[in-house]
């Protein structure tokens, strides 16, 4: 189910960047003519807001996932998307990203890697052997993550908040990833959750810290989780 569509909601904005919280369900790029996806909705934002005639020019330097929300940036002109786009390669560009998942993880914080590759039968990454024993085209991948909230109400299922932090930027990293620690994604179906969750999946881009393109200072952007996450649950460390 696609979202109907909502006022964009702009994080910051200048001359070089338009910085916003993605709401879930909503892919950044790559649909089909006439669907709504968060670049096109951001150009019609562009051509309201300056009346502007004509295509309006806006630089993809990053994704997130359809069904994950938070923090994202696109770039206004030709120098900031070059430029933020070699933060993203060169992993400079810092991301924060909460997420919901079962009491399972066997430790409050720790660092998870594993070799990772598409399955393109399932249409999904795969967790495969390390190493030497890794088919042709597996990639590592590493996360850190910490618990920052515990589940205050009484429940079945409990669940936590996490704050993951990535130090590769593989496809469906978290996601494929946490599942194979056991700790599903509230929500990820794909991913083997089967927790229901309202819209999407509890995966959310929390902060961006970025070089701005042409100032050269860091500036960085926090989003807050959309309500159904009720984040007044957690008891946040």
């Amino acid at each position: 189910m696609r979202p109907r569509p909502e006022k964009l909601n702009v994080l910051f904005e200048d001359n070089h960047l338009l910085v916003v919280n993605k709401p879930a369900l909503l892919p950044t790029m790559g649909v089909k003519e006439g669907e709504l996806s968060l670049l096109s909705q951001s150009r019609q934002y562009i051509k309201d807001k300056y009346d502007k005639p004509g295509n309006v020019y806006l630089g993809i330097v990053s994704r997130l996932d359809a069904f994950v929300s938070g923090v994202i940036v696109l770039a206004k002109t030709s120098k900031a998307a070059g430029r933020l786009s070699e933060q993203f390669r060169n992993r400079s560009a810092n991301k924060t990203y909460w997420a919901i998942v079962p009491d399972a993880l066997k430790q409050e914080s720790g660092k998870l890697e594993d070799w990772v590759i598409k399955n393109e039968s399932l249409h999904r990454m795969t967790v495969v052997p390390k190493g030497k024993k890794s088919p042709a085209g597996a990639k590592v991948a590493r996360l850190n993550y910490k618990t920052i909230g515990i589940e205050s109400s009484n429940r079945q299922a409990p669940t936590k908040l996490i704050e993951i932090k990535l130090e590769t930027g593989r496809k469906h990293q978290i996601r494929v990833q946490l599942e194979n620690a056991g700790a599903s994604i509230v929500g990820d179906r794909k991913y083997g959750s089967d927790l229901p969750f309202k819209r999407g999946i509890a995966l959310h881009s929390r902060e961006l810290s970025i070089e701005h393109p042409t100032k050269r200072v860091i500036q960085s952007f926090q989003a807050e989780t959309p309500s159904w996450w009720n984040i007044h649950r957690y008891s946040l460390s």
